[in-house]
């Protein structure tokens, strides 16, 4: 399987995230508002923000993940069955592990 436009496809990604993380972090180190109101507003704001960082966080462990079974020629290839994952799933959710059968349980 042509790991070529998988890889590619998972590195914007990850390029994407990190500068997404680091403007999540930049607005959670932001100095806050003295107004005890403004204050609890960009605290919920904060929460979300934080919501999103370990959201983003976790995508890209798994894309890491996925690039590391391309290294290890084990890519593309469920790691529940071993059964190849679809092009079709790939192109849709290039860091898959799983095929969709075994993704949705329908395998064991």
């Amino acid at each position: 399987m042509p790991y070529e436009k998988y890889k590619a496809m998972l590195l914007k990604r990850l390029e994407e995230l990190g500068a997404r993380l680091e403007g999540i972090e930049d607005s959670l180190e932001a100095p806050r508002p003295k107004d005890w109101e403004e204050s609890a507003v960009e605290r919920e704001g904060d929460e979300v923000l934080e919501s999103l960082g370990a959201s983003g966080q976790t995508e890209i462990a798994r894309i890491k993940a996925a690039l590391n079974r391309m290294d290890e020629g084990e890519y593309g290839y469920c790691l529940n069955c071993g059964d190849a994952i679809s092009e079709a799933r790939l192109d849709v959710l290039p860091e898959a592990p799983l095929c969709a059968a075994c993704a949705g349980g329908q395998k064991r």
